[in-house]
This record gives C-alpha cells, structure tokens and sequence, in this order.
C-alpha cells in the first residue's frame, strides 16, 4: 500500500531494529472488552469478540513495510458496552491510546490518546469480523479507521507528514461511514466525530501541527537525554507556535486531542527549568482544560 522512512529515522537514530528477513503485524494491542454495564441478558458470548478483535488488530498487515517485533506500535483499545438495544445490537464507547519508544531511554511517550461515543454496530455469538476494506460495516470500519489513525500518527514522529498515506485512507473509509448517514463519521457541525478528526488532519490549516507531531518527538523528545537545555527551547518554541494555530482555527478537536496526550510529559520536561513560567504562561491559554495540572510547573 505505501513506504515510509522510519526505519531511515531509526537509523539516524542508531536504533538498528530491522531485520531484512522480518515482515511482522503493525500492531501489538491490548484489548479489553467490558459489558458490565449491560443487564437483562446474558452477554458473556462477547468475551468471543474480545478474542476477535485481538486478532483483527494484531494478526494483520495493514501497510507494506517492514516491522520487526521491537518496532510494533505498542496500542490498546477498550470496548466499553454502553447500551442494548437488543441481544444483537449494541452500543459502546471505545477508548484507545497508542505509545512510542524515546530513543536513548527506556521510555514511552503517548502518541494519541481519544475516546469514542459513538460506536453503534450488531454483533452475535459466532459472527465473524471480516476485513473488507472498500465495504462499509458499522464495526470493521471503525477498526479500520482507527489502525489507519493511529499509523498515521506513529508515521508522523519518525518523518515529517510521513502519515500522509495513511491519514487519506482514513478519510476514505470515513466517507463510506458518512455516505451511510452512519452514527460517528459525519464531517460536518463540528463535535469529536470521526469524520471531524480526519478532515482536521487533513485540513492545511492543521499542517504546522503535523509539522510538530515530528518536530516534538524526533527533534526534541528522542535528544531529551543528551541535549536537556536544547530540547526544552525547541519545546518551548513549539508551544509558542501551538498558541499561534489555536488562535487560528475554531474548530480544534486535532489539537484538543495533542494536549490529551502530551501535557503531562510537557509538566514533566518543563517543571523546574529556566523555561517554566514562559510555557506556563502560554500553554495556560492554549490548553486552559489543563490548567491546574499546568500550575504544578511552577512549584
């Protein structure tokens, strides 16, 4: 499907992962399905689909790189059943985050971090999932999109715009959701939708995002280590052109969803520097829902 650059990132990095003869999954994702909330019925026939999206996401290849095992993108994904229209059809919120290593450290970062309300499909005992990539299905396509997503992001920290490919088949799959008028997809009137994530993604408004989305992770978290004092001014030159997009765009679920997966490591990289008070200001008007949390760098 498409070639990327992150094993070139990799070896700029001194991180020789890849072997030529290995050809692994993208993923390794934990799964958890909860159906605890659901009553009237039994539901214990869908800790089957716990096991079935487990091999959905991590026994297929869904790019045509190479992955060794080391390099498979460390994600989780929680099905949390909300409501049972009938014993087949349900309702649920899906809560999913994905991670990539720090190079030089033993470390993780978050990479994205969301949660979706809005996950309506029919499921029974037995049912296959079936990847059907050009077919819209209430619940493959969700999964669909989502690995799409969360490549395109990991894509994006090892080379600049490097999840391009990947985020246009994202927004393919959503349109097959939004043609169907499908609960979720819809582009249009704002909200955290799945179709209003995307379009943000690939809106040119959002590019200096996608442009920091590799600044932040190769150009300053994968030196934190060896260049401490460099990589917090690079941070904090990059919180000074966050505030200057937020002041940009109205619509910001793609940044909104940047500050829930990063504000925590930016406290911890800024808290007592010379740097604090300067990326307290800022970033306190950028990410006001954080703010308290934000106050901690200063203590």
């Amino acid at each position: 499907m498409i070639m990327r650059t992150r094993l070139m990132a990799m070896l700029l990095l001194g991180a020789l992962l890849w072997s030529p003869s290995a050809l692994a999954q993208e993923f390794n994702c934990v799964i958890r399905v909860d159906y605890r909330s659901l009553t009237g019925s039994d539901y214990s026939f869908l800790d089957e689909l716990q096991e079935d999206l487990f091999e959905y996401m991590n026994d297929r290849q869904w790019t045509d790189d190479r992955f060794d095992d080391e390099e498979r993108i460390d994600c989780s994904m929680q099905l949390l059943f909300t409501s049972a229209p009938s014993l087949t059809q349900f309702r649920a919120r899906l809560v999913l985050a994905s991670r990539r290593p720090i190079y030089g450290s033993a470390q993780q970062t978050q990479v994205l971090t969301l949660s979706d309300e809005e996950v309506q499909f029919e499921y029974s005992q037995g049912t296959p999932l079936i990847y059907q990539p050009d077919q819209y299905d209430p619940l493959t396509s969700v999964l669909n999109f989502y690995a799409h997503i969360m490549l395109g992001f990991d894509y994006d920290t090892f080379e600049a715009l490097g999840g391009e490919p990947l985020f246009i088949e994202a927004r393919r799959i959503a349109e097959l959701g939004e043609q169907r008028g499908a609960l979720g997809w819809s582009s249009l009137g704002g909200g955290q939708s799945r179709g209003e994530l995307i379009s943000q993604i690939l809106d040119s408004r959002f590019r200096p995002l996608r442009q920091i989305y590799f600044d932040y992770h190769f150009g300053m978290l994968d030196h934190f280590i060896d260049e401490p004092e460099e990589s917090r001014e690079k941070l904090l030159q990059t919180v000074n052109e966050l505030q200057a997009l937020r002041e940009d765009v109205t619509r910001a679920y793609y940044l909104d969803q940047f500050f829930a997966a990063k504000y925590s490591e930016m406290i911890r990289v800024f808290k007592g520097s010379t740097q604090a008070s300067q990326a307290f200001d800022a970033l306190s008007q950028i990410d006001p829902a954080h703010l308290s949390d934000y106050s901690t760098m200063m203590n």
